[in-house]
């Protein structure tokens, strides 16, 4: 089993909930992602923060982020590897 970062889980969290929607980039609740992530909401404020400063999600409203094409990218490649598949 592959051990995963929370930063990791949590942008995985992040792409799963967004593929739900009709738009990938419709805004979701960063606390809700972050309550499937199993994390507290300061844990989840840093991690939005880093995330948003490496481009990997864009922030919409106070609590509303979006998954960027470049957190699709990484969120896929994530989830690929841990199937352990190749690229």
């Amino acid at each position: 089993m592959t051990h995963r970062t929370k930063d990791e889980i949590f942008i995985i969290k992040l792409y799963e909930e967004a593929m739900k929607q009709s738009e990938i980039d419709d805004p979701l609740d960063r606390y809700k992602i972050g309550d499937l992530a199993g994390l507290q909401q300061r844990g989840v404020d840093a991690i939005c923060n880093l995330l948003i400063r490496s481009n990997f999600i864009k922030k919409k409203g106070e609590n509303e982020i979006y998954i960027t094409p470049h957190g699709e990218k990484l969120a896929r490649s994530l989830i690929t590897d841990a199937s352990g598949k190749s690229s």
